[in-house]
């Protein structure tokens, strides 16, 4: 029985597109929808802008990009985006949200894995990500590559969106009544404090002292669209644990590293994993936050999933230790069981996944 409130599963997801409460310049793709998100498709052009922008409270983003474009590239065919710069694209999706529907954005896992950040901007938004309820207009999405350069093209997928009604998150005495009958990390005594479950991050390596991986500069690109497509060591520097189960994070360097729990979420909810925690340090852990319904479920072929942490330091090296908490998750209600689960038969890429580097480089 579906709730009046929570998060939309796939099947109230297509029922938005089939009412005309979300629109596309073409139909949805096979895989678009997802258990609990739908992708968002690239437009057919980006505006190279001289910085990212908020629109306010008075203002179109096309307002503003009339102002700050430097330049227009034609996405049709292809083409590089540079690091270290800005780009602004109109998507595929527009939305017009019923009075009582609000939604989110996030990268993609793949997105957040390539160090690509993106940040989904609406008509008169005051906040980057946030889709308030009633929305009705286009979506833009800010891009800046910050690690590799990359292959973009119109329909290329680098976010994702999550509709939801009411409230939906879980109090903190309701998760912990969900982890005792569920386990939604594998942890003896969960710590479970600022409406999150606390995730700590594995030093200790696998069978060959590997703890994660370092983005190389100066690489080749990477085309956004295309699986198994690179070697891993043109990209990226293999870390190893040399004992002491600690790594030093320096400043604006990029990491990929992995939690040491393994985490679960169930199918009748959603979870996400807050970026950005200053009370465990100047360092952010995750720029793709969102962990469908199924992730980590046994029957989904997930059993022993871990969190891949994309991680960046600000500001000044920072120490990090095997085991030091490095951010939570945080969980939410699904309105109704989505038909399909991550992992089944979706083509799910991080399904059962311990330390991995996103699908784009051979293994």
């Amino acid at each position: 029985m579906a709730r009046e409130t929570g998060i939309l599963a796939d099947r109230a997801i297509a029922a938005l597109f089939e009412s005309g409460r979300l629109n596309s310049e073409r139909e949805l793709d096979r895989d678009q929808i997802q258990p609990a998100s739908l992708d968002l498709r690239l437009g057919s052009k980006a505006f190279r802008v001289r910085a990212s922008f908020m629109p306010g409270p008075s203002h179109l983003v096309s307002d503003k990009l009339d102002r700050l474009s430097l330049h227009v590239i034609d996405l049709s065919q292809g083409a590089v985006l540079e690091t270290g710069c800005v780009y602004i694209v109109p998507l595929m999706e527009s939305l017009a949200l019923p009075a009582d529907m609000s939604a989110s954005a996030n990268p993609k896992s793949s997105t957040g894995r390539l160090d690509i950040f993106t940040r989904v901007i609406t008509d008169y938004a005051q906040e980057f990500d946030k889709i308030p309820a009633g929305y009705s207009g286009p979506l833009y999405l800010e891009i800046s590559p910050r690690t590799f350069p990359i292959v973009v093209r119109r329909g290329s997928r680098l976010s994702q969106i999550r509709f939801r009604v009411g409230q939906s998150l879980l109090g903190e005495p309701e998760l912990l009544k969900l982890h005792e009958s569920e386990t939604l990390v594998a942890s003896k005594q969960p710590n479970v404090s600022g409406g999150g479950i606390a995730l700590s991050i594995d030093l200790s390596g696998d069978k060959d002292g590997l703890i994660g991986y370092r983005g190389k500069h100066h690489t080749a690109v990477v085309d956004v669209d295309e699986k198994d497509q690179h070697d891993i060591f043109d990209f990226w520097e293999p870390l190893y644990s040399r004992g002491r189960n600690e790594l030093i994070l320096d400043p604006d360097e990029f990491y990929i590293l992995v939690s040491r729990e393994a985490v679960h979420v169930p199918p009748d909810y959603a979870a996400e994993m807050t970026p950005f925690d200053p009370l465990v340090g100047e360092f952010r852990v995750h720029y793709a936050g969102f962990f469908d319904p199924g992730f980590g479920h046994a029957p989904a072929g997930g059993r022993g999933s871990r969190a891949v942490l994309e991680v960046r330091s600000h500001e000044v090296p920072f120490i990090l230790e095997d085991g030091q908490i490095v951010g939570r998750l945080i969980y939410e209600h699904m309105q109704e069981k989505p038909a399909s689960l991550y992992g089944s038969g979706l083509g799910s890429n991080y399904q059962a996944q311990g330390l991995k580097l996103s699908k784009h480089f051979r293994i």
